[in-house]
């Protein structure tokens, strides 16, 4: 297979991992009403707990501090990360959630650049959010925190998602992580959850959303990252929004102007425009995504 057979492959592959990412996201919008926001976090993690730990989880004379802190420190983003982006999509949908998630690992390709093309990309996608907010009428405060939150989390996510992948071999380390934030979520969610009003049909959707959103996403990543460089795979990422506010759309009846969908595209041009102009060298490995 050439090296661009092998781009190719990989960029239908994680297009494929997007829509099931995001799908699973538009599944829990639904589910939250219903579920509660702990219960939908625990479930995804629990089902990535149980793809993962029976091929990737570490041996017993390996569990140290020293050789595991970079998965446990993921382990909190990877919670904090979910908790916030569900809550955000929860209170402001999820096109307009993803779009301001994005922002966090936009802002991790640009922040410290002193080249004009990034500034000038980064005052572009801050156009986008504000004619995201003013299309939208007034956007919920604590809705925009979360989202801004979430993005913080996925930044946080991705420089120890690298760290994690140095230390540890395979998906080892987002199996640590996973294992992490399943234990700090489940017992509250066993709380939390409505027994009596969670009925047969929203089990199977808490199902769905843990394979659509964790197994065949990390599934399809380790065939991805094997094909694809760090700046085409940031580059695909990009267009996560744009999946998300379809899903939005078909899934949650989420209503979008001709200006919200400009300001959509606005931050997705942007960032691709940023990603593509730089160089990054193609050696090195691409973070494993957030959703």
């Amino acid at each position: 297979m050439t090296a661009r057979s092998r781009m190719m492959s990989g960029s239908v592959v994680q297009l494929g991992s997007l829509v099931s990412v995001n799908f699973g996201s538009a599944v829990a919008g639904l589910l939250i009403p219903v579920a509660g926001l702990v219960p939908v976090v625990a479930a995804r993690q629990l089902v990535t707990v149980a793809t993962l730990a029976p091929f990737w989880r570490p041996r017993r004379d390996q569990l140290t501090w020293q050789r595991l802190h970079p998965a446990l420190v993921l382990g909190l983003a990877l919670l904090g990360m979910n908790l916030t982006f569900y809550t955000a999509v929860h209170i402001l949908g999820l096109g307009i959630a993803a779009v301001l998630e994005y922002l966090g690992p936009f802002a991790l390709a640009v922040i410290g650049s002193r080249r004009l093309v990034d500034g000038l990309c980064a005052i572009a996608a801050a156009g986008g959010v504000v004619l995201l907010s003013e299309a939208s009428g007034h956007l919920a405060p604590a809705g925009v925190f979360f989202a801004l939150l979430a993005a913080a989390f996925w930044a946080a996510y991705i420089l120890f998602s690298r760290r994690a992948a140095l230390a540890l071999p395979g998906l080892e380390g987002i199996t640590v992580a996973s294992i992490v934030s399943c234990v700090l979520s489940l017992p509250v969610a066993l709380v939390a959850v409505p027994w009596g009003r969670v009925a047969l049909h929203d089990w199977l959707m808490l199902l769905a959303l843990g394979v659509l959103s964790s197994a065949v996403p990390y599934s399809l990543d380790a065939y991805v990252l094997r094909r694809l460089t760090p700046r085409i795979y940031s580059v695909v990422t990009a267009f996560g929004p744009v999946i998300a506010a379809v899903f939005g759309w078909l899934v949650l009846h989420e209503h979008f102007t001709v200006a919200m969908i400009g300001g959509i595209a606005l931050v997705v041009v942007s960032s691709a425009v940023a990603i593509l102009s730089h160089r990054v060298p193609d050696s090195q490995p691409a973070a494993l995504p957030a959703e």
